[in-house]
């Protein structure tokens, strides 16, 4: 392979700007074989000074994008890069292009100050070459609606309306906030977000998924969950065959939950409820009384790159007080290389040293992402071989520290 100053050099990397930016995504349609819906509002999301091609010629021929997050992390939140928009034309990869496309935006991202990168990877291997580890995880069930069934039935406690985006824009982003606050891995989201990508109805989505209906439950006259979810609608000759899709399912309270999923299951017309990017563990895991029906199926969701490691580190919290010391082995960010020692104080909050002391654990930089919201312990990762203990208890020590109260969790594709 190429290396990357060569590849850099033979394939010049240049920044979009706000008239140049169509041709700079061009060669993600070419990666990914598809067609750009005309309708589609994403667009409106990308931010032109940090999309990035890479030219042979005149001609781009690979681009990669970012935008400017606020992560939820344990107690806190932090400064990251949204990466997306990645691809390379058939005609240009195993050319190291990719890597030096890599290379130019995390250092972009240390530039700007942010000291996590995030994305979803559209092939799980691709990423943990360039120091990403796997931070959250999704899960997707299909149930029929005849088996649903709850093992403690009770009685609705609240109702559900359903609300045109207008006013969907007044109600989802202050429930949102207040589960994302909680909630390690997810993301906030801009007013452009809300109301052109999450709340927002396409012919071309609503052609191929149903139209999007859009739920919110109150009880005590507080709204405690919301609900975006689709029904394509269908016909057999026994009848009504149509499937439901919960986009995504928010609630702020026990009896939201409940309540909610109740109600999606009990919408007409419907044989099949079918949910994307749920949280591990999903609620009807526990409250269904034959669970093994929902087919579970759980994947990888969003990856995590350390950036700036003594930045990160003290942007979140941690479940016990004590001193660790951490050897980072990073060779595509050196700078994040070499011994840290991180203090945390009776209040869970952390400082970050260089260190010269002995190491209590080695690890690599896609190692600390991966347990960095609490998803995955040190101990799990040492028994498969990918991090080391040099002074007995440690790992014990550094599972009590990064343990999160809240399952992480993203909903939010970018």
């Amino acid at each position: 392979m190429t290396d990357t100053p060569r590849a850099a050099d033979r394939y010049p990397i240049r920044t979009a700007t706000l008239e140049t930016v169509d041709a700079f995504v061009a060669p993600l349609n070419l990666a990914f074989a598809d067609i750009p819906d005309p309708g589609d509002e994403e667009r409106r999301t990308w931010e032109p000074d940090r999309i990035i091609a890479a030219f042979d010629g005149t001609e781009p021929v690979a681009t990669a994008g970012a935008l400017t997050f606020r992560l939820s992390v344990p107690g806190g939140e932090a400064a990251a890069a949204g990466v997306t928009l990645v691809g390379v034309s058939p005609s240009h990869r195993r050319r190291g292009i990719l890597r030096a496309m890599m290379r130019h935006q995390l250092d972009d991202v240390r530039a700007r100050g942010e000291s996590i990168a995030i994305l979803w990877a559209s092939e799980g291997a691709i990423y943990q070459r360039f120091g990403y580890g796997l931070a959250t995880l999704g899960g997707t069930f299909e149930i029929e609606r005849g088996g649903a069934v709850f093992a403690r039935p009770a009685p609705v406690e609240g109702t559900v309306r359903l609300v045109d985006l207008e006013a969907a824009m007044g109600i989802f982003p202050a429930l949102y906030d207040r589960v994302r606050v909680e909630t390690p891995g997810m993301v906030g989201r801009s007013e452009t977000w809300w109301r052109w990508i999450m709340l927002r109805d396409t012919d071309h989505m609503r052609g191929a998924n149903g139209m999007k209906f859009l739920a919110v439950y109150e009880a005590d006259g507080q709204v405690e969950g919301t609900a975006v979810y689709r029904v394509k609608p269908d016909w057999d000759d026994r009848g009504p065959n149509g499937r439901l899709v919960a986009v995504e399912v928010l609630a702020t309270t026990p009896r939201a939950t409940r309540d909610l999923w109740t109600w999606l299951f009990e919408v007409d017309l419907v044989r099949l409820v079918r949910a994307v990017r749920g949280p591990v563990p999903h609620p009807l895991q526990l409250l269904l009384a034959d669970p093994r029906r929902l087919g579970f199926t759980v994947g990888d969701a969003i990856w995590l790159r350390v950036v700036d490691v003594p930045a990160a580190l003290v942007a979140r919290t941690y479940g016990r007080a004590g001193a660790l010391v951490l050897e980072v082995r990073d060779g595509f960010c050196p700078w994040n290389a070499g011994r840290w020692r991180l203090d945390i104080g009776a209040d869970g909050r952390g400082s970050v040293e260089p260190a010269t002391a002995a190491p209590d654990v080695t690890l690599d930089a896609a190692d600390l992402g991966a347990t960095y919201l609490g998803t995955f312990r040190f101990s799990e990762l040492a028994r498969v071989g990918r991090v080391v203990e040099n002074t007995a208890g440690a790992l014990l020590r550094a599972d009590e520290m990064f343990a999160a109260a809240r399952a992480p969790w993203c909903s939010t594709m970018f």
